[in-house]
């Protein structure tokens, strides 16, 4: 094997903002302090307003954002998708290039089921996705 991984060719992804990663499982976006000033800034609000309303702390550090009873990202605005989406953060925007989804093509296929645009819309090469699972936005970005 040459090690190369078993995405060589490259992955299609183009997002539906079908909401289906925003909602369903509980889940955990995590922010960061830079984040939460562009999202305060999109939502009118001062950092710490936003902060206070948007978002929860994480048992060993660090900050995600809150979600409704549903499990549904607070800042999922229905029919009308992502409220913020020109400034989501960086885990919302590398999705679904994230390490766990990307582990094998079992994973890939798995997530698919649930996103429309995975497998759809432009090639992604894989020196791209490697660039991205770098930093996916998963682990906490202090």
């Amino acid at each position: 094997m040459s090690g190369e991984p078993w995405y060589r060719d490259g992955l299609r992804f183009a997002c539906t903002r079908c909401g289906n990663c925003c909602s369903g499982a509980s889940g955990t976006v995590r922010v960061s302090d830079a984040e939460i000033e562009v999202l305060a800034r999109r939502t009118e609000l001062a950092a710490e307003e936003f902060r206070a309303v948007y978002t929860r702390p994480l048992r060993g550090g660090g900050t995600s954002l809150r979600e409704r009873s549903d499990g549904t990202c607070i800042l999922h605005a229905g029919e009308r998708g992502c409220s913020v989406y020109p400034d989501r953060p960086r885990q919302c925007r590398t999705w679904p290039f994230w390490r766990v989804v990307v582990h094998s093509p079992e994973r890939w296929a798995e997530e698919a089921l649930d996103c429309p645009g995975m497998d759809q819309g432009p090639l992604h090469p894989a020196a791209q996705i490697e660039s991205t699972l770098e930093d996916d936005g998963i682990a906490d970005p202090r």
